[in-house]
């Protein structure tokens, strides 16, 4: 061999890396932590699948939230329960965004859980056809600048039963002279009244725990027979930082309430008023085991009543007992802080 030149290489052998097995190894390792930074569609996004299984539970279980100590946090998310299906776009857009399956997968009970309580809400449930009487009620409010406008505008729906709330002496004043010619036949009861078209008799007030009356009943003379009407403007509520969500003006009213619908005599019950609560609220249970919401039977969507300007909740109910509701809907703001209601029912 000539001096000065290289030694050949050596041929590896065959099968054999160049480095020995090295790379392999640093590739499975960088895989494996890729892997453990990266984890799969079922195993990303869980704290979203956690809490798309809370909010689910909190929609099924809202029965079960206390109140009393908790500053009846119960009544408070049971009034706004149809609100926590917001939650659930806000959910899904971040589950798609993660590409979590399992994420996904969990909002499956939220859905079923809103649409079980609410989904009947979304279709048109009124029944075609004449009723026998349409009714409606509305809480006037303290502040509104024009009472007879308003009293105007709701005998305009050509209402047979007229009942009014938060009257104070000088919109009774101007209520009574708008509808003298429409309704002949009326009561009022310190802040409540009722216009009919029809006879009324043993017209009282009804006592809600409240000092002043804010509640009547009076008996309807239909050519069905008797119609029990009570007109009823419970407490008002308040959320405070402290206290939390205070009902017990309310709590106390809508039992006296439930009492005095218990003892009727007649079988055939309507209860119009701003009961300053939903249907929801465990608050009502008294209440919604005897009677049923026309909205609810009857109506198209939700119907919320309450701030006028922007409805978030319905305060303002029509309940029905012995009677059907054909039909529920809302009429337009009066300049009150609250929308009418309206109904029409049937003697089934």
């Amino acid at each position: 061999m000539p001096t000065g030149s290289a030694a050949p290489a050596a041929s590896p052998l065959p099968g054999a890396r160049p480095d020995g097995g090295q790379g392999a190894w640093r590739g499975r390792l960088r895989r494996a932590i890729r892997g453990c930074f990266r984890p799969g569609p079922w195993k990303r996004g869980l704290v979203l699948a956690a809490l798309a299984l809370l909010l689910g539970l909190l929609l099924l279980a809202h029965a079960e939230i206390p109140n009393g100590g908790t500053g009846n946090l119960g009544s408070l998310v049971e009034t706004f329960l149809p609100w926590l299906g917001l939650f659930v776009p806000p959910l899904l857009v971040a589950a798609l965004w993660r590409r979590s399956a399992s994420a996904v997968a969990a909002l499956l009970l939220p859905v079923t859980a809103w649409l079980h309580l609410f989904g009947g809400l979304l279709v048109d449930k009124s029944h075609p056809g004449h009723s026998d009487l349409t009714v409606v009620s509305h809480n006037v409010g303290a502040g509104n600048p024009d009472p007879a406008g308003a009293a105007r505008d709701l005998a305009a729906s050509g209402a047979d039963l007229l009942a009014l709330e938060e009257l104070t002496p000088q919109a009774t004043s101007a209520c009574e002279e708008e509808l003298a010619k429409t309704y002949p036949y009326h009561t009022v009861q310190g802040t409540v009244g009722l216009w009919s078209r029809l006879p009324l008799s043993d017209t009282r007030p009804v006592d809600v725990a409240m000092g002043s009356p804010r509640a009547l009943h009076a008996t309807v003379a239909t050519d069905r027979g008797p119609l029990a009407v009570y007109v009823a403007h419970l407490g008002s509520v308040r959320v405070f930082p402290r206290s939390g969500f205070w009902t017990i003006r309310r709590d106390v009213g809508a039992q006296a309430l439930a009492r005095a619908v218990a003892a009727e005599r007649n079988e055939r019950v309507v209860l119009l008023g701003d009961l300053n609560g939903t249907m929801d609220d465990r608050a009502f249970d008294g209440l919604t085991s005897q009677l049923r919401s026309a909205q609810e039977v009857a109506g198209d969507g939700f119907g919320f009543t309450w701030p006028a300007t922007f409805p978030v909740a319905r305060v303002d109910q029509i309940l029905v007992g012995g009677v059907r509701a054909d039909s529920a809907w809302n009429l337009p703001a009066t300049g009150s802080d609250h929308l009418p209601v309206a109904a029409g029912i049937s003697f089934a």
